[in-house]
């Protein structure tokens, strides 16, 4: 009964692991990650100010990835969708998260460090800081993108 038991699960695990196109998370070695020793980069599908580190995985390859996104004090991302369900956590400073295609600081909500939200894909959202660097760690699968509401919007064609 037990060997007929192990097999029926086994002919239902093996179809669906073979559907799933997606890598997993690898590391080959363990790391060790500090805001001050982290090499930061100019984000270029985010507004002017944006930095960005990936620290596991590959944003542009069909896998999990980790990175963290530095904002300016008083920096805005208008409404925009991404691909994938995105994790957003506050690691550093306070994030605004508001639903919808209008802009509206006073319609969202406002979290703290240690924070976190899920956003599903395709959901229409927008995120601001205060008066302080805010910085947030994202889990996401790839391949990531964003695209603005508006398109002017849209630093990759200024």
């Amino acid at each position: 009964m037990k060997t007929l038991i192990a097999a029926t699960i086994i002919a239902f695990a093996v179809p669906a692991l073979a559907q799933d196109k997606i890598d997993r998370m690898r590391a080959t070695n363990m790391e060790s990650f500090t805001p001050e020793m982290i090499q930061w980069n100019d984000e270029p599908i985010l507004p002017k100010g944006a930095k960005s580190v990936v620290l596991v995985g590959d944003p542009n390859k069909a896998e999990v990835f980790i990175a963290w996104l530095k904002f300016p004090s008083n920096y805005p991302i208008p409404p925009h969708i991404h691909p994938f369900t995105e994790a957003i956590t506050v690691l550093r400073g306070k994030l605004g998260n508001g639903m919808g295609e209008i802009f509206d600081t006073k319609k969202g909500e406002m979290l703290k460090t240690g924070s976190s939200f899920v956003l599903p894909a395709g959901h229409t959202h927008y995120v601001w800081t205060t008066d302080e660097e805010t910085i947030v760690q994202l889990i996401a699968t790839g391949p990531w993108g964003i695209t603005y509401t508006n398109p002017n919007d849209d630093p990759r064609k200024k």
